[in-house]
């Protein structure tokens, strides 16, 4: 269960409420008053940049290998898509931006300027604003970090992965441990307390005792955040095919759950307070960009294959859709081209589709849900109405896998290692709540009817 909680959040292609079951529905909300989220004039903004200078072995995100140079072409239509989603989504404040890809620290840092005074032409951006920029750690990327730096940029997310030479090269990494080190330590120097390092377990090869070792080397030269991420094998991949023909192993889940539990515990020895499944952070460094998403925030995504959650309010929209991207970036740069953007999908997200994500997303919380946070997207019924009674829950709650009190919802520290587990049950009772609510409302539309001699009544002019 510990695999699918660690799944990396980068950007907001995120999988939640019926990825668990089945795919939300297109219709909207049939619930009188509740087919929207609490209106807000803010949102944060993910930049795609899809390219890399080659695939590593386990990746399946959406990432291409250019065939030639793309910077013109790209700085163009994400700075055109930018303006259309704000227009569309007619929000007046951008609260947060992250560059995400693909290897964003290949674009030219005026690409990266260009979008952000977009951005500051077309809605608020504060200089106080979360602007994140993830890196690959070579020598190249780390060479240009100043130059991001003063393109606007004020903190970054650097893909380290391992500190092992032949763990960096199993996963087709093209960086070294030195490369790494001397990365994060310039980005140190230009953002202090802003460096936030990825790193992996649950590769081929690795032990309990050898991630431990590992873990405890990159606290001691990382700054103030982390984020902890389990291998996951990707049909297709590379690596995937190797495992498959016996040519590497990989740690068992027993032996990986192990190596998450003594994580925790390492790096809550060296100061860092975890805050949600895979991030941690010291001196109040959490990210206020991946805050929103767990938050179930509006977010905004351009570029190829970027996932947007946003209320279209310039088309006169009052439902919040749930949007994605093309994923080839060619054929998203003739759409955006020919039409301002490329959105290939749009989903108007149903009552019980938003709240599912208010759930999924803000139980990765340690803090969990809020009763006054659950309130801004269900004010009918608050948690314990729809939890409280039901035997799952209190089975959950007698073992000591979740709590659920007067503060609101949350995971222990055993459950939240353990949290895809429970996700099913509370989202079947999340259904059997918002059936009930419209089964209610279909009952009080039938005693209308019959009260007005089974047709409805109109009212002289």
């Amino acid at each position: 269960m510990l695999k699918t909680c660690l799944t990396a959040v980068r950007g907001p292609a995120v999988c939640v409420g019926r990825c668990f079951s089945r795919e939300v529905s297109g219709a909207v909300s049939t619930l009188a008053g509740f087919s929207s989220p609490p209106f807000s004039t803010e949102a944060s903004l993910y930049v795609h940049w899809p390219y890399c200078l080659k695939r590593c072995s386990y990746c399946n995100f959406n990432k291409y290998i250019p065939g030639s140079d793309k910077q013109d072409v790209m700085l163009e239509c994400l700075q055109r898509e930018t303006e259309t989603s704000l227009k569309l989504s007619q929000v007046s404040r951008i609260t947060s931006v992250f560059f995400g890809g693909g290897t964003p620290s290949l674009a030219r840092p005026s690409t990266i300027a260009a979008v952000l005074e977009t951005v500051a032409r077309h809605a608020g951006l504060s200089e106080e604003a979360e602007v994140t920029l993830e890196v690959n750690p070579t020598p190249v990327g780390s060479s240009k970090l100043e130059d991001f730096l003063h393109a606007g940029v004020n903190r970054f997310s650097i893909g380290v992965q391992s500190l092992r030479d032949d763990g960096l090269k199993v996963l087709g990494r093209d960086h070294n441990s030195q490369h790494a080190l001397q990365t994060v330590a310039e980005a140190r120097r230009l953002c202090p307390g802003r460096v936030s390092v990825d790193v992996m377990f649950g590769r081929p090869g690795q032990s309990v005792a050898s991630w431990e070792l590992e873990l405890d080397e990159l606290l001691s030269v990382c700054d103030d955040h982390v984020s902890l991420y389990q291998l996951t094998l990707e049909r297709g991949t590379q690596l995937f095919r190797q495992v498959q023909k016996g040519q590497l192993s990989v740690p068992s889940d027993d032996i990986t759950a192990v190596m998450y539990e003594s994580a925790r515990r390492i790096l809550q020895k060296r100061g860092y307070l975890q805050y949600e499944v895979s991030n941690f952070a010291r001196n109040g460094a959490i990210s206020q960009h991946n805050m929103s998403y767990w938050k179930a925030s509006q977010y905004l995504g351009v570029g190829p294959g970027a996932h947007g959650r946003f209320v279209p309010h310039g088309e006169g929209g009052v439902c919040r859709e749930a949007r994605t991207q093309t994923l080839e970036p060619d054929v998203w740069v003739r759409e955006v081209q020919q039409r301002g953007h490329g959105t290939r999908r749009r989903i108007p997200l149903t009552h019980l589709g938003l709240l599912e994500e208010v759930l999924v997303m803000g139980l990765r919380l340690v803090d969990g849900i809020t009763h006054q946070h659950w309130q801004l997207f269900n004010p009918r019924a608050d948690l314990h109405q729809i939890l409280s009674s039901s035997s799952e829950v209190q089975d959950l709650q007698q073992t000591g896998l979740l709590i659920l009190d007067d503060r609101g919802l949350r995971c222990s520290w055993q459950g939240l290692a353990l949290l895809d587990s429970m996700l099913p049950t509370l989202l079947l009772l999340l259904e059997a709540y918002t059936q009930g609510l419209q089964e209610q409302q279909a009952r009080g539309a039938t005693i209308g009817d019959q009260r007005d001699g089974g047709q409805r009544v109109s009212k002289p002019g």
